[in-house]
């Protein structure tokens, strides 16, 4: 009997999904994106060759997969088919085994522009950090109930009517609050309907399509973006993204009802890191954060930016936890705390109502030995095994795979859902 597995980030993004995405691809037949957009950005390493992967989910790399886009993703085309492309030219076949919602909301070009100066302007020093690609206007749309969806591209005049007020309305606040250029409505329309042949062989029901693998017993693995800190209702907010990156959007995000999901695994760092602005209780400025940048290569997949890191947050796990319903726990980046003489936990806060409560820390001995490309815990130093059984003890959930490196096969995997 087909299982349906679900990956989701449980701190702030980057946590490595993309690399257990592709693992667990191995036993998928398809693979799903239910939330975010283009912002995304996962890393895979397979055979010493790095690719990441915004749009297209990360169970590409197979060839027997299915992969699929469902309505809560907002696209961009014209990075959809440069990814495409880039793919391509790889010679990995794409257009034959990608599907994608025909409600999913598109990202234009005013999106970007309001995104850009909204940022600029307005946040002024409380800047939310946005990767500057429409994301949010484009949700924003979609939520007032006037966005442009990829359905739409099939009926030529209805859309140019369609963007044409939507420009009218969004050019006069880039003009007029913003004091910046207003967006070509030609050029929009034209570089929007360029892409309609294109995009219409690969446009589904994605709900029906998931309805038929379910009941063919496929195993399906849903692919979440961004982390669950993230997630517009749950997260840190104001700073977060504008989807709900928790394992609840995949009811709303491509149409598959709680009760059909089987198993929930969290991605976490064997440390914390985050991108962008926001309260960030256990992060670090001292020469350990040096060490966890510069050895775990802490730049953002997508933007490049450098990431903010900090001790294990147990505290804040085990709340992400209980939010997700997690079955299972899978710890990146392990290899990256060998040097470290000792190692601290979150396990609580001093003042937990403030916005950025003060940790308390529960201190731990390293190991000082090297666990890169480490396949079974008997290979693990005594120390890091100790700093792994802690945190499963103290968030009460097993950790079901480990992660000792960037490569695909750098994983100590103890319970294999599909298994």
């Amino acid at each position: 009997m087909g299982k349906n597995v679900v990956i989701i980030g449980t701190h702030w993004g980057d946590e490595g999904k993309g690399k257990m995405v592709d693992l667990l691809t191995e036993k998928a037949d398809a693979v799903v994106r239910f939330q975010g957009g283009h912002n995304a950005g996962h890393t895979l390493v397979v055979a010493g060759k790095k690719t990441v992967l915004h749009l297209i989910p990360s169970g590409i790399l197979h060839e027997q997969v299915t992969c699929i886009i469902g309505n809560g993703v907002v696209v961009s085309l014209s990075d959809l088919f440069k990814e495409i492309d880039e793919l391509e030219a790889t010679g990995v076949n794409i257009r034959d085994r990608l599907l994608v919602s025909q409600g999913c909301p598109l990202i234009l070009p005013h999106h970007i522009a309001l995104d850009k100066a909204r940022e600029k302007k307005v946040r002024n020093n409380q800047k939310i950090g946005t990767t500057g690609r429409g994301i949010g206007p484009a949700y924003e749309d979609k939520v007032a109930r006037r966005g442009l969806r990829i359905a739409d591209l099939f009926d030529e005049q209805k859309f140019k009517t369609h963007l044409e007020e939507i420009m009218d309305y969004h050019n006069f606040v880039l003009e007029k609050f913003f004091n910046t250029k207003k967006i070509d409505f030609n050029e929009t329309l034209a570089a929007s309907l360029g892409y309609a042949d294109q995009v219409k062989p690969m446009v589904t029901d994605v709900v029906s399509e998931l309805t038929r693998l379910r009941k063919s017993e496929a195993n399906i693995l849903f692919e979440g973006a961004q982390g669950s800190l993230l997630d517009i209702d749950h997260g840190t907010y104001p700073y977060v993204t504008s989807s709900n990156t928790t394992a609840g959007a995949i009811a709303s995000g491509c149409g598959v009802g709680p009760m059909y999901l089987d198993y929930i695994l969290g991605i976490t760092k064997a440390y914390t890191t985050r991108v962008g602005s926001g309260p960030f209780p256990t992060e670090l400025f001292d020469s350990t954060a040096s060490h966890l940048s510069k050895k775990g290569d802490e730049f953002g997949a997508t933007t490049g930016r450098p990431r903010r890191c900090g001790w294990f947050d147990v505290h804040t796990l085990k709340r992400v936890i209980s939010i997700n319903s997690i079955s299972g726990l899978c710890i990146t980046k392990l290899d990256v705390l060998d040097e470290l003489d000792t190692v601290s936990l979150c396990v609580n806060y001093e003042d937990k109502d403030a916005d950025c409560p003060t940790p308390i820390y529960e201190e731990l001995p390293g190991w000082q030995e090297s666990t890169s490309g480490a396949k079974s815990l008997k290979e693990l130093p005594k120390n890091a095994r100790a700093y792994l059984e802690r945190i499963e003890s103290a968030c009460e959930v097993n950790i079901d795979f480990i992660s000792t490196g960037p490569e695909r096969l750098d994983t100590i995997v103890l319970n294999n859902p599909y298994d």
